[in-house]
């Protein structure tokens, strides 16, 4: 009897981490899509606004104010894959959450040099999902406050998560995108080098290097991913959640605990999935 009771509980632990798992899964393919397009009504929005304001009046068309991370900086829209994005300062897990996100360390698409993207594979929006397909010759638009640029595929690769040789300036004018490869993996980067068609603009004095910058550097390709300590704090939360309304379901009454408990345990489980989530590389 007592062998039972073990092989009893274990099936249903199992089950249940299972059944987390897929909670999990449908939270990374589903439910990170739906902030991830409410960012994007917002950046479009913002980054409207910001084309249609005036400089200001100590600024030019090539010395444009930074942007903070986070906000709008660009639209990208590459035709054969259906994507037509807005673009976000930084590539931390928070940045990529709202859309693709540009390299601070690199100059801005359309300006001379190696400019870089960095972009989200399967969650998030997927806006690189298809990015695999395409092509030498592929057109990509990009517009910045500085005008709308054109760029033609030129090649792609696969490398390692750390190799950022492929964010270094170049003599050529280029973009470079990054997105996670194979699909639903992090084991590699699938990199999209393409060329710009037509003269560069003249970039602003680089800014001081800054320890936000040097952290992205050594976090590789992956984007600068958030501390552990909230995913531990909710996932103990949830945990008790659980055996609270498992231990009332026995000694109350079973219905009455699973439904004042079952609301409450998801709503925790969703902010336990969003720290967990902010654990993987920012560009999966």
């Amino acid at each position: 009897m007592g062998v039972r009771r073990v092989v009893a509980g274990v099936g249903r632990a199992l089950i249940f981490l299972g059944v987390l798992i897929l909670l999990f899964v449908a939270y990374q393919l589903w439910g990170t899509g739906i902030s991830e397009a409410r960012d994007q009504k917002n950046l479009k929005n913002q980054f409207k606004t910001a084309e249609q304001a005036p400089p200001p009046p100590s600024s030019t068309p090539t010395t444009l104010p930074p942007t903070p991370e986070g906000d709008a900086v660009a639209i990208i829209d590459i035709p054969k894959i259906n994507v037509n994005k807005a673009v976000v300062e930084g590539v931390g897990t928070e940045d990529l959450k709202k859309g693709p996100g540009h390299y601070p360390s690199t100059p801005m698409p359309g300006q001379k040099g190696n400019a870089a993207i960095a972009g989200h594979r399967t969650t998030y929006g997927h806006p690189f999902y298809d990015l695999d397909a395409l092509k030498p010759g592929d057109d990509i638009f990009v517009s910045t406050r500085q005008g709308k640029f054109q760029y033609k595929v030129d090649h792609s690769m696969n490398v390692d998560p750390h190799d950022v040789a492929v964010l270094d300036p170049t003599p050529d004018n280029r973009l470079t995108l990054t997105t996670c490869t194979p699909r639903f993996s992090a084991a590699q980067r699938l990199i999209v080098v393409s060329e710009l068609v037509g003269p560069a603009v003249e970039a602003p004095p680089p800014a001081p290097t800054t320890p936000a910058v040097k952290e992205l550097a050594k976090a590789g390709l992956s984007g600068k991913q958030a501390a552990k300590a909230p995913a531990i704090q909710w996932g103990i939360l949830a945990a008790l959640v659980f055996f609270a309304t498992w231990y009332f379901a026995r000694r109350w009454r079973r219905w009455p605990a699973y439904i004042i408990g079952t609301p409450v345990f998801l709503f925790v489980l969703f902010f336990f999935f969003e720290n967990i989530a902010r654990l993987l590389p920012a560009n999966i």
